[in-house]
């Protein structure tokens, strides 16, 4: 319908003006034209005229939203229907888990999962025969492995026009940050995981989660293990991507962020660098865009009321400029610092960062924890990565063989590699002092 009918102020031509005009006046004189009904379907409903919309044109607007869990397995249990399934497959896992899929969605899924199975057989089939043989035909079933491999290659409907990360991140890939993880856990995880005991218990989950904390501390990465472990959906945005130069753009572009969030719940939604879209109003010289971003921002988290599963974190190294009534209780309520990591947390990010990479035994790990007292975490996965790289130009540029596989696994990287390393990465603080000297 919207594409016949669009807001008459919003369009350009004469054509769709008329063509709105003639459908509204049909509409009025149907009383006298029998029993006909006019159906109509859109999936913008804000962008249909509003006259159309009042009594006595569309008089009933019957929402069609996404499924919830029980729908999701009766829609799967209908398209699985004359499959092969085998004994693997529990059906009540796969609803649980797909979160946001409507039934285009989950036809495609049980479709893909299909000929993941066939794929897996067809090496077995002759197809110059015109029947396949029984032996082969009861191999033929369609596996849990094939539902789950399909689902981690689709996205819902509903995400596609936005950026969707699929983080695959989990917490034991996050050295130290135990207080940071364990909040984490308990606004996010437990929600979605033990919803009958915050039902029994009335709970009311947070809003939204301000990450807080210096450059390089593993804010992101928090964000992204927390959507990987609770197996939710996750929008990630920076901040500056919603500034635009046109009037309304910027609003929209939020609007629209929640508007998607809230059609594939549960569902996440990350903003990077939050300070650079709700900085203090009044302080700013951009032409009122922030005021009316961060007026937006606070209209839709104070709507979330009637959702429960739609949770907001951002991430700031800029406290001090983010508009104070955002952080007011109700909006981000939760405020989860991100510290520098002490000395067992450096321990255990350069074994993470160390893990299965050629180093000599020379290399003195508990030294190196200790002469990194102000790094940050991408700090120290960056002397990891560096002293790699100079190992990798100290061999080749020796002139041995890159083809010689025996040679170079002999080659080590040494503690030699990683002295030099820590020397030329410096930790934020220093890296800001050198500017100015």
């Amino acid at each position: 319908m919207d594409s016949i009918a669009p807001k008459r102020e919003e369009v350009t031509g004469e054509v769709e003006r008329r063509i709105v005009a003639q459908l509204l006046a049909l509409m009025d004189g149907l009383e006298s034209r029998g029993k006909v009904v006019v159906l109509g379907a859109t999936n913008r409903v804000n962008s249909l005229d509003p006259a159309l919309r009042r009594g006595g044109r569309f008089d009933r607007e019957i929402e069609i939203g996404v499924p919830n869990r029980d729908a999701r397995l009766q829609i799967l249990q209908i398209h699985t229907r004359g499959m092969p399934l085998a004994e693997d497959v529990e059906l009540d896992k796969l609803a649980d888990v797909a979160h946001g899929f409507v039934g285009a969605d989950l036809a495609a899924l049980a479709k893909e999962g299909a000929l993941r199975a066939v794929r897996r057989v067809l090496p077995e089939i002759d197809l110059e025969e015109k029947t396949i043989p029984p032996d082969v035909l009861e191999k033929l079933t369609v596996t849990r492995e094939d539902f789950l491999s399909a689902l981690g290659e689709m996205e819902p409907s509903a995400l596609r026009e936005v950026f969707v990360e699929s983080p695959n991140i989990k917490w034991d890939d996050i050295g130290g940050l135990e207080q940071s993880k364990q909040e984490l856990k308990e606004a996010v995880e437990w929600p979605l995981k033990y919803q009958k005991l915050y039902g029994y218990m009335k709970a009311e989950t947070p809003k939204g989660i301000l990450l807080l904390g210096p450059p390089g501390t593993g804010k992101t990465m928090l964000a992204k293990a927390v959507a990987t472990e609770s197996e939710v959906n996750f929008i990630s945005v920076k901040g500056p991507e919603f500034l635009s130069k046109w009037v309304g753009e910027s609003e929209k572009a939020v609007r629209e962020t929640f508007r998607k969030a809230k059609q594939a719940s549960p569902c996440i939604i990350f903003f990077d660098e939050i300070d650079a879209i709700t900085p203090t109003r009044g302080q700013s010289f951009d032409s009122h865009v922030t005021e009316r971003v961060i007026s937006q921002f606070l209209a839709e988290l104070d709507g979330l009321e009637e959702l429960h599963s739609v949770v907001v974190i951002a991430a700031t190294n800029r406290p001090d400029m983010i508009d104070r009534a955002l952080l007011r209780p109700g909006r981000f309520d939760r405020m989860v610092e991100v510290p520098l990591p002490d000395e067992a947390a450096r321990l255990e990010i350069l074994r993470i960062h160390m893990k299965d990479k050629p180093f000599t035994d020379d290399v003195d790990v508990q030294k190196l924890v200790r002469e990194t007292a102000n790094y940050s975490g991408a700090d120290i996965a960056g002397i990891v990565r560096e002293s790699i790289m100079l190992a990798i130009r100290e061999y080749v540029q020796s002139g041995k063989s890159v083809d010689d596989d025996e040679e170079m696994q002999k080659y080590r990287v040494t503690g030699n590699h990683i002295k030099e390393a820590r020397e030329k990465v410096k930790p934020e603080k220093e890296r800001e002092m050198g500017i100015y000297t």
